[in-house]
């Protein structure tokens, strides 16, 4: 009792102290007005954009002399954390600078320190966001555009170097194509001949480079009805149409075009020369890519009301994929915020979000060599999805799903059981309802046929996931034949006949 007793104390002085310990980090939280000032900037509650932009640079403003440090670490924080504000934060940052050179030359040698650590650290994502911040920095004036633009040529000289692997001067490319959408229209007003000479350098890499590796990358081996294309080319054709369009783009906010008359008059800063760090094996690279395409504008709802769906080639594609999949990248763990966030995009007014949410799960799902995440993740949020809009997403998935299994006979071995694992996942969490007759001429084909085959292991699974007699009541009787045989009951160890055997202890 005494030895019990200890231990209940103890114990419970352990919950208590964790209990006071996370209580007190919330509070904390909670208290730290600078953060909730720098992450609710340019959120609309009773204002417009512009105006609480404008009042969170006036406050900060006042706090500058007390909190510097803090203000620094936490707008340097969230280019990262809140990578879908980054306009936000960079006309703050310019604001901040119009009132005060000094504090902005010392964020932007602050924002260089960050980025040299990502690169040392093989954090390539934040690094193209600290990149793609920095660019528009030079829109609010605070970088110089001259400086951006001996950023973007150191990097184009590491991507022309061929010593190194071609994955790192992948990466190098697609940096500089990353951020031109936000920024390549005031460099083109600024330096126009030197962005002529980077456009061109980028061209000739474009031509040389190899695409080997495009072959075991595909979901599927013919490009019809879409065609497939490797992630790079997909993207510099994206910004040549930018391009040939004058660089005007009608997708990315830009709050900082109501305060040009502030920061026109503001001093820039140089940025200071980054040296990239030296490649050696113990580098990895992100992998290359095929972009997946199942749908177009002719797949989506057409009427006078309806959004219509980007092009291929047109660069607010690119932006809303990106935008999307960092919506995944934050939300994953939860599917219910995941699928909630990814429902309330901003620009669902102005886009089929429901076809490019379910094209981007998809996509991820049959990237290969193997998703980012565990497959059950995407499974689970088109569950929610499903859930959360029952009027629009269910009829978006079920197209999706007869797209693909029309397209089986040229998709990929492995893709092809990852489509079976999440049909059947998905069917066992809807009763296992679906327009099975649909598919019955599949059963005409040999048993090896793609559809058949696939077919047969989406009702082994579904059986796995259930039991026999239940599938079969569900599915109609063609498809019987695809059925294994049913298994014999229950056999126990230690049975003979009617009488229990007898364990011996020695």
């Amino acid at each position: 009792m005494n030895r019990r007793r200890r231990f209940e104390e103890v114990e419970g002085g352990d919950r208590n102290f964790k209990r006071r310990r996370t209580s007190s980090y919330n509070e904390k939280k909670e208290e730290d007005p600078i953060k909730s000032l720098i992450c609710n900037a340019g959120d609309k509650k009773s204002a417009s954009v512009e105006t609480s932009i404008e009042e969170a640079a006036k406050m900060l403003e006042n706090e500058l002399a007390t909190q510097k440090p803090k203000i620094l670490a936490t707008l340097v924080e969230v280019v990262t954390t809140l990578p879908e504000k980054y306009s936000i934060y960079s006309t703050l940052a310019g604001l901040l600078n119009a009132k005060n050179y000094n504090f902005g030359g010392e964020f932007v040698e602050t924002l260089v320190k960050s980025f040299k650590e990502f690169l040392r650290n093989m954090n390539w994502r934040n690094c193209q966001y600290t990149v793609r911040f920095i660019s528009d920095l030079v829109n609010c004036h605070v970088v110089s555009a001259t400086s951006l633009l001996q950023l973007y040529d150191s990097f184009m000289e590491g991507a022309i170097d061929s010593a190194i692997p071609q994955v790192r001067r992948d990466w190098l490319v697609y940096s500089i194509l990353y951020c031109l959408p936000c920024v390549g229209r005031e460099l083109y007003d600024k330096k126009e001949q030197t962005v002529e000479r980077l456009m061109i350098t980028i061209d000739n890499y474009m031509k040389k480079r190899r695409r080997t590796h495009m072959g075991m990358l595909r979901v599927w081996s013919s490009d019809e009805p879409h065609p497939q294309e490797e992630y790079l080319d997909c993207l510099w054709a994206q910004v040549e149409k930018l391009k040939l369009d004058g660089w005007m783009e009608k997708h990315i906010a830009r709050p900082y075009l109501a305060f040009d008359s502030i920061l026109c008059e503001a001093l820039q800063h140089n940025l200071q020369q980054i040296s990239l760090p030296p490649h050696h094996d113990g580098i990895r690279y992100p992998i290359p890519s095929v972009v997946f395409r199942m749908f177009d504008y002719t797949d989506c709802p057409e009427g006078t009301m309806s959004p219509v769906l980007p092009g291929a080639h047109s660069i607010e594609r690119f932006l809303i994929e990106e935008e999307l999949r960092d919506i995944l990248r934050k939300y994953h763990l939860e599917r219910r915020d995941c699928a909630a966030a990814l429902l309330e995009y901003p620009q669902n007014h102005r886009v089929p979000v429901e076809y490019m949410v379910v094209e981007i799960l998809f996509g991820e799902l049959f990237r290969l060599p193997t998703p980012e995440y565990l497959e059950i993740c995407y499974g689970s949020i088109l569950i929610e999805l499903c859930k959360s809009q029952p009027a629009m997403m269910p009829q978006v998935l079920a197209q999706a799903t007869e797209l693909l299994f029309d397209r089986l006979d040229t998709m990929n071995v492995i893709c092809i059981d990852r489509f079976a694992n999440w049909f059947s996942y998905h069917l066992s969490n809807f009763q296992f309802r679906w327009s099975w007759t649909d598919w019955v001429y599949a059963m005409n084909f040999d048993a090896e046929h793609p559809k058949s085959k696939f077919i047969s292991e989406v009702v082994q699974k579904c059986i796995r996931l259930s039991y026999h007699e239940r599938i079969i009541e569900m599915i109609p009787q063609p498809f019987q034949r695809v059925f294994p045989e049913r298994s014999t009951d229950p056999l126990y160890k230690f049975y003979e006949g009617d009488k229990v055997q007898q364990c011996k202890i020695t």
